[in-house]
């Protein structure tokens, strides 16, 4: 059955690891329609902190699901799993192949496994929450959700708000654990998959990349583009775009919080832990190949492994 599903294209990895280049670099090469599997880059506006490619790029190589959202906005990985199956469709229909690219391993989760079916929102018990986190901190709803679903607390961070509450939330609505409920798959994703995660494995690499990458940011002008975020008067801490790595750091810079050595500092080790986690996801991927990108862009050796299936396509068209 698998052989007569269509075809797609994921390129996962870690930030920093060259996934856009790479898949710019294929779709050069073959019939291929890029789309973007990345929280942050759905928002406009939010560029350099980001790692955007340029307008020229994007001219030349549309993305989808790239500017497509204020930053007041919020996007959920159910949203993004029902854009994506449609844009796959529309893509496939026209003869060329999907490929998949980005970092945000929530949405690519939900792409393969599908949604279970959760709870909507509760306004009653968030204000609960919101009460509890405002009165005892966030430590006290994280030992909370550690004492009902360890699973989830030893995923989720402390500091996360947002998905505490909704563990917590859906605890008490449902009476069972997210992980408990989330166990449950959905539709299975319609299309025979290869899977490429890039990434140097030299984590030193890696590292020094980031760093690089960060500081690179911070003097093409990052810090004026989050200023023109703080001064809308619409966006603030607890939304979704401003909370994305980076962002976050330099927020509290603009606010006082921070001086400018130690919002840099605090931005890069927080997306070196983003990496870990997005690495540690990964390798949970046991029909994923590995390619390593620390010397050099790998695009020769997955050429060669994509050649095969991309040929069959314009073979069968």
């Amino acid at each position: 059955m698998q052989d007569k599903l269509p075809p797609a294209i994921f390129i996962m990895g870690p930030t920093a690891a060259g996934k856009t280049d790479l898949a710019l670099e294929l779709a050069k090469r073959h019939p291929l329609e890029i789309i973007s599997v990345d929280s942050a880059l759905v928002y406009k506006g939010m560029d350099i902190g980001t790692a955007k490619p340029s307008a020229e790029i994007l001219k030349q190589f549309p993305h989808h699901l790239v500017d497509i959202l204020e930053p007041t906005e919020t996007y959920s990985a159910g949203r993004f799993r029902d854009d994506a199956l449609s844009l796959m469709a529309d893509i496939t229909s026209r003869g060329k192949v999907p490929l998949l690219v980005g970092g945000t391993m929530l949405y690519f989760n939900a792409l393969q496994k599908g949604m279970s079916k959760l709870p909507s929102a509760d306004p009653t018990v968030r204000a609960k929450l919101d009460a509890e986190a405002a009165e005892f901190g966030l430590a006290y709803l994280h030992q909370r959700l550690a004492e009902v679903d360890p699973v989830a607390a030893a995923r989720i961070h402390v500091n996360d708000p947002q998905r505490l509450q909704r563990a917590l939330e859906v605890y008490e609505l449902t009476g069972k654990s997210l992980t408990e409920l989330t166990a449950a798959q959905g539709e299975t994703l319609p299309y025979k998959v290869s899977k490429i995660i890039v990434a140097p494995f030299d984590r030193a690499v890696l590292h020094q990349r980031i760093a690089k990458r960060y500081t690179e940011m911070v003097d093409n002008g990052f810090l004026n583009e989050v200023q023109k975020l703080y001064q809308r008067g619409d966006c603030h801490p607890g939304l979704p775009s401003i909370r994305a790595v980076g962002y976050r750091q330099a927020w509290a810079y603009l606010s006082g919080e921070l001086d400018m050595e130690t919002f840099v500092d605090k931005a890069i080790v927080a997306t070196r832990q983003m990496a870990k986690r997005q690495i540690t996801w990964l390798r949970s991927q046991d029909d994923g190949v590995w390619f390593d990108s620390g010397q050099s862009l790998p695009v020769e050796e997955v050429n060669h492994y994509l050649k095969g299936q991309v040929t069959q396509l314009q073979n069968n068209a």
